[in-house]
């Protein structure tokens, strides 16, 4: 079941002249040290910071409260799959939001893709409801 979706358009170049002008400060505000590793090693840092930007946005979006309610940039993280595929992490506030919003027997998952076309970087952000498969040790004798 669909628990969430969200999505976000980013310009890459408002992206560039905020790290031109914030620098560090716009960086760990809002990027963890694996997102900042990962942007800085890009030939387009801009770009994957942008990409980044957006999912983050568009995760806000799919736990239905935009970036208020508490929760944090950096409760939202993107790495990467060796398969180069995104992965979004949720910690802290984020973390606690998806709990609840996650029904009884599931499991949350996020499924988060990014795209860029300079200058727009996009995200869209899915968050599934997927049901917990039974422990057979907890299933009562004879079953």
């Amino acid at each position: 079941m669909i628990l969430g979706i969200g999505t976000d358009l980013a310009n890459i170049e408002r992206i560039q002249r905020t790290l031109d002008r914030f620098g560090d400060r716009f960086r760990n505000r809002v990027f963890t040290e694996v997102e900042q590793r990962k942007a800085e090693h890009r030939r387009d840092a801009a770009g994957t910071y942008a990409k980044r930007w957006a999912a983050k946005e568009a995760c806000s979006k799919a736990l239905g409260t935009g970036l208020r309610m508490g929760i944090a940039w950096k409760d939202m993280a993107v790495s990467n799959l060796r398969t180069g595929q995104p992965v979004m992490h949720v910690t802290g506030w984020a973390a606690e939001r998806l709990r609840k919003m996650t029904p009884p027997g599931h499991e949350a998952v996020i499924h988060v893709t990014l795209t860029d076309d300079h200058p727009w970087a996009q995200a869209f952000v899915l968050i599934e409801a997927r049901p917990v498969a039974a422990n057979p040790a907890d299933l009562p004798a004879g079953t």
